[in-house]
């Protein structure tokens, strides 16, 4: 199969081509290098040192013998997607290249601003190409679990049966962003659904919990395919983010009263997942949904998954918990459906004290790029009053 994935110098993304290139596909990568100067401005970085996307490339093919093709553009200007579309001819497109950073988003004017711009363009931009120069193409769009918020009511797969006065229809459920990167991806979501009803596009909606986990099969081969590793406060995720953190003996961030509960998934389902969308597409005017996580647990229960699994190897590990700076509810019910992708075959790996300590020890190899500095939240919901 023809794949491009967008977005593929990403934490995810990278790992991603490196599957699919694996499995034989014919893959494309796009990529602008947005993350990389985003943290550039910040004087942040990824734990793991990673090489040029164009040195990657040029690694697994030394290594494994594939070849996966490359594109350096920006994806909110039409001329780079149309000369994909033309080249390449897709007939899947994975859509990672968006800017993934609920904080990031919430700095300020300029960076909500940014953030909206560049993801629903971009992804516009996507669906357009896909209209008018692959209509048999499947998009695979990672959206994501923020979509939905935490409504006081059970969350199903995308769709709910909804009756009001006598009458019924199955429409989309109601989502509740709780930043402006979680509403450019309810966007997302709207626009691609308006293009499956009316334009009979085939598309899947990944809406992915957090992920976690620092290495896959792929990128475990040599240290010049290493995926990048977040643990700053903008782009880490919570799991990452606390396990870095008891490697290098800072008090563990849990914001609040730390009852905020979400979807998690290793990094290595993500890979199958995205896989299973591929091989069992969608089909022409179908908008998928399927909510992409394995395990529930609130930020306290992670936090203390990670204190117990510390213990174990040696680590005395503090929960320091600080004030939360976003605006959230830190107790609430939280039920999401997540069986779509079961049905289909995932085969989850389920966090575990063991799973933790791995990630303590492909942590404890580059700790000393950690900058510290760039742990604490910085950037607030609300204005200081």
């Amino acid at each position: 199969m023809r794949i491009a994935i967008l977005g593929g110098d990403g934490y995810l993304g990278w790992p991603t081509a490196l599957r699919l290139s694996a499995k034989g596909h014919d893959v494309h990568v796009v990529d602008n290098g947005l993350r990389r100067r985003l943290h550039t401005e910040a004087g942040s970085d990824s734990l793991t040192p990673i090489a040029s996307l164009p040195e990657r490339i040029a690694a697994w093919r030394a290594i494994s013998g594939e070849e996966i093709a490359l594109t350096e553009g920006d994806l909110t200007e039409w001329a780079v997607v149309e000369r994909l579309f033309r080249s390449f001819e897709p007939e899947a497109v994975v859509h990672y290249g968006e800017m993934p950073s609920a904080p990031y988003s919430m700095k300020d004017r300029a960076h909500a601003v940014f953030t909206q711009t560049n993801n629903v363009v971009n992804t516009l931009n996507v669906i357009y190409a896909i209209r008018d120069l692959a209509p048999g193409c499947h998009l695979v769009k990672l959206g994501t679990m923020g979509e939905y918020g935490t409504p006081n009511i059970d969350i199903e797969e995308g769709f709910i049966e909804i009756a009001h006065n006598g009458r019924s229809d199955y429409l989309p459920f109601p989502k509740l962003p709780g930043s402006m990167y979680h509403l450019s991806k309810v966007h997302d979501s709207h626009n691609i659904h308006f293009a499956c009803r009316v334009w009979g596009m085939a598309a899947t909606d990944l809406n992915q919990g957090v992920v976690y986990g620092i290495r896959t099969e792929e990128t475990g081969l040599d240290d010049a395919l290493l995926t990048r590793f977040d643990y700053d406060d903008v782009f880490g995720t919570a799991l990452n983010r606390f396990c870095l953190q008891a490697v290098v003996g800072h008090p563990l961030t849990v914001y609040g009263k730390g009852g905020q509960t979400r979807g998690y998934l290793n990094i290595e389902d993500t890979l199958q997942c995205v896989e299973l969308a591929l091989t069992h597409p969608a089909q022409p005017g179908e908008f998928r949904v399927f909510n992409q996580f394995t395990e529930q647990f609130s930020i306290i229960e992670l936090a203390e998954l990670v204190q117990k699994a510390g213990a174990h190897v040696g680590l005395d590990v503090d929960l320091g918990p600080v004030d939360n700076p976003r605006f959230e509810a830190e107790e609430h019910y939280y039920n999401p459906v997540h069986t779509k992708l079961l049905d289909l075959g995932l085969r989850p790996h389920l966090l575990s004290e063991t799973l933790i300590e791995s990630m303590f020890a492909g942590i404890e190899r580059f700790k000393g790029r950690a900058l510290q500095a760039h742990i604490l939240p910085r950037d607030r919901w609300r204005p200081s009053a």
